[in-house]
């Protein structure tokens, strides 16, 4: 796609930094090339003539090199997570189809016994060496279309087997484009990236956004608040972005908390400097988004989107950045939100919850459509068919209401889990999860819906305390200065810590069902 190409007008730049040594973009694409002529030998031998890549790789130059090479190749990437179980892993090979797999010497004994299942020929991608990259640089002979397959990301999978969303170089190139002119990606910025690379957040938004715009990208393989700071402090090769889920937030604002007020201090400065910080993949709390702005002097930038729209609303990078909202749509993007009762899109001057008021639109489904949105669930027609609308709109399964002055779009939460039907109220439970973060002794909650003879449902907490526990009429009392009443949880877990997967996020279901 358009990020190989352009990165021959920044050939002598930085490209990565990892593990101490930096890379440019020449050093990138001669090793893609290499990979390239790899992967179409296998894919011929193979039979196969566009062939989908499976990249197993730790963050870093044999990752970037595997996903340009398979596009070099006229081929498709498939990023597989390293953390993943044999199995989950071996799912992916299989559900993808892939006839190549790439990896790196120390995940090579790991991956030996996936391919011989699975049939896909192996390449360990090896060491940088001398003669590992091509004496020049080739003029790249593949030509893609947007309508061509370009990058498998898998879901989730909180609703079952995760699913294969499957986008084009279209999508990608959409997408792209509208993030580098909304955020105001340029070559000078250098962004700190901590973030998993087999979802789209760390993907899209902080690798191809960073290389479509000549910039250089500084991993961390491992997220670790006291090397974000040490990173962060650094007065040379300055970091200019940084992206993060709102666990990592937290996790950085309690590691500032444990420093001596000289490290505060080079912290406050530090962070002050960013030209950039966004938060994603899950709603950020509103404690957090308060303290990092007491600490930086600038509001966390929240978006939103999903693995199979890649991003659709943005607070704007520049203008008000309002705290609970998403902002608006993307370029190229349209939203709406579509009643449950009606299947009509929601008019202004509707009834809508207590909560929020001053609606202009909704609540209601959010929806989309635009040229970011996925092809297809892979081997999943019906699936497909099922997550679009008769008018092509994309249903995105969270309820979101378009309110304020001027207008930003809220998302209230996940319909399936986050919309709480009681008593004939329909309940926000990012609401009242970011009225229970205010409490000084809850670290981190959970909120969802129980079976209710009487109300439909009733309003569960899962709380994480530090020091001593909460008790549930503690909480209730505490509660009734700042929620409604019939917004106040009626019943408690107290646990150690609340499970989260690699992009920060709670399965609600499963919490109800094993804690309920």
């Amino acid at each position: 796609m358009e990020i190989v190409k352009g990165a021959r007008a920044f050939l002598v730049r930085a490209a990565i930094a990892t593990g101490g040594c930096t890379y440019s973009y020449g050093d990138l694409l001669g090793g893609s090339q290499r990979l390239a002529r790899v992967i179409a030998e296998a894919a011929e031998s193979g039979g196969s003539g566009s062939p989908r890549v499976a990249i197993m790789a730790a963050p870093g130059r044999q990752y970037v090199e595997g996903t340009w090479g398979t596009w070099l190749a006229k081929g498709t990437a498939v990023p597989l997570c390293m953390s993943h179980p044999a199995g989950d892993i071996q799912y992916v090979l299989e559900d993808a189809k892939a006839s190549v797999v790439l990896t790196t010497p120390d995940l090579a004994d790991r991956m030996k016994p996936l391919t011989t299942a699975t049939g896909a020929h192996l390449h360990v991608i090896g060491p940088e060496s001398d003669d590992s990259l091509p004496q020049g640089l080739e003029e790249s002979t593949a030509d893609w279309s947007n309508k061509d397959d370009a990058l498998i990301v898998y879901t989730s999978g909180t609703t079952g087997r995760p699913k294969g969303a499957l986008h084009t170089h279209g999508n990608l190139s959409a997408q792209i484009s509208a993030l580098v002119t909304s955020w105001e990606w340029g070559e000078n910025d250098r962004i700190l990236h901590t973030l998993p690379l087999h979802h789209v957040h760390g993907i899209i938004n902080a690798l191809h956004c960073a290389h479509a715009a000549g910039a250089a990208v500084e991993f961390l393989p491992k997220f670790s608040p006291g090397e974000v700071w040490e990173t962060l402090m650094r007065e040379e090769d300055p970091i200019t972005v940084f992206m993060g889920v709102p666990t990592m937030y937290s996790y950085l604002l309690t590691h500032y908390a444990s420093m001596a007020p000289h490290q505060q201090a080079a912290a406050r400065k530090a962070a002050a400097r960013l030209r950039l910080t966004v938060s994603g993949s899950a709603a950020c709390p509103l404690p957090v988004m308060h303290r990092w702005h007491e600490l930086s002097g600038q509001w966390l930038l929240e978006r939103y989107g999903m693995t199979e729209t890649n991003m659709m609303l943005s607070n704007p990078y520049r203008g008000e950045r309002r705290p609970g909202s998403v902002g608006l749509p993307l370029p190229g993007v349209e939203v709406r939100a579509v009643s449950e009762d009606t299947e009509q899109p929601t008019e202004s001057g509707m009834a809508v919850p207590s909560e929020c008021p001053n609606a202009v639109e909704g609540p209601g489904e959010l929806r989309a459509r635009g040229h970011n949105i996925f092809k297809e669930y892979i081997n999943k027609p019906e699936a497909t068919a099922e997550a679009f609308d008769e008018d092509g709109w994309f249903r995105t399964g969270d309820t979101a209401v378009l309110e304020g002055t001027p207008p930003y779009w809220r998302i209230l939460g996940r319909t399936s889990v986050d919309i709480i039907k009681s008593g004939g109220y329909k309940i926000s439970a990012l609401a009242v999860e970011n009225a229970l973060l205010t409490h000084e002794r809850i670290r981190e909650c959970a909120v969802l819906g129980l079976p209710d003879n009487s109300l439909g449902e009733a309003i569960a907490a899962v709380v994480a305390c530090q020091d001593r526990p909460v008790t549930l009429e503690e909480l209730q009392e505490w509660l009734s200065d700042r929620l409604p009443p019939y917004q106040i949880p009626r019943e408690l877990k107290v646990v150690d810590s609340i499970p989260r997967n690699a992009m920060g996020k709670i399965n609600k279901k499963e919490l109800r069902r094993t804690l309920f």
